[in-house]
């Protein structure tokens, strides 16, 4: 019986990493908004779901799917071996490492302390030294009651500044820009940032409800919350509904 439900939990895992390859491929085909500092460089719809991986299939796990993910996307889609482009993989995975942990690690404090380090190490990010503070964000939802700590919205937003932080700080170093440039994004932060958690969110509870309706349709009855936790009867109703009709 164990062997069958680890059997089941294997097929649900193959089910789910499937299932977001493709998303992220396509996701990264329709372009959010545009990148300041270089030429043909875009945030992306992978950016309002990508962090989940790590809440199915565990933070190491996880990280893992998401950087495999965009180098299948990678080579697929013949992107240039660029530095920004080898730069931009990097942050997704550790927003995916940090949405899926639910205690305390300091893994998940440690590698927002160290952007805002190499940030403000920088000539030009010394002058902007403020605008690190967003990195702050992370660190204070991790240092929270895990009550608060574990909601799902604020480990949305800390994994969406977690990748701030760590593509804010590879960019400093590796993207020419003027003190003034980055003063000017501050506002276009607060807007990009709110919305990516925003949809972070939504996409988990989606996922969820997405995964237990196909559990209870082909009965997969491996432990629930050994690759996701319940999801609101909300979403899984309006999944369900959604499935229905169309």
């Amino acid at each position: 019986m164990e062997s069958k439900n680890e059997a089941r939990l294997w097929l649900k895992r193959a089910v789910f990493i499937s299932a977001f390859i493709l998303l992220v491929f396509f996701g990264n085909k329709i372009n959010f908004s545009k990148l300041i500092g270089a030429e043909n460089q875009f945030f992306t719809l992978f950016q309002f779901f990508g962090p989940i991986a790590g809440s199915f299939l565990g933070p190491l796990y996880g990280a893992v799917a998401v950087l495999g993910s965009q180098l299948i996307d990678f080579f697929a889609a013949g992107k240039a071996f660029s530095l920004i482009n080898l730069v931009r993989l990097l942050p997704m995975v550790f927003a995916a490492y940090y949405f899926g942990v639910k205690k305390r690690r300091s893994l998940t404090v440690v590698v927002p302390l160290l952007a805002i380090l190499a940030f403000v190490l920088h000539p030009v990010g010394g002058e902007v030294w403020f605008f690190s503070l967003f990195w702050t964000i992370p660190v204070i939802i991790k240092v929270l009651p895990i009550r608060f700590s574990n909601n799902t919205f604020l480990r949305s937003l800390g994994a969406t500044f977690t990748a701030h932080a760590v593509g804010g700080a590879a960019w400093v170093w590796s993207v020419p820009m003027t003190a003034g440039q980055w003063v000017s994004l501050i506002p276009v932060v607060i807007y990009e940032r709110a919305l990516f958690a925003v949809g972070i969110t939504v996409s988990y509870f989606v996922f969820n409800a997405l995964l237990d309706i196909l559990a209870e349709k082909f009965r997969w009855n491996s432990p629930d919350k050994v690759l996701f936790t319940r999801s609101p009867s909300f979403f899984k109703k309006f999944v369900s509904w959604f499935s229905v009709k169309n």
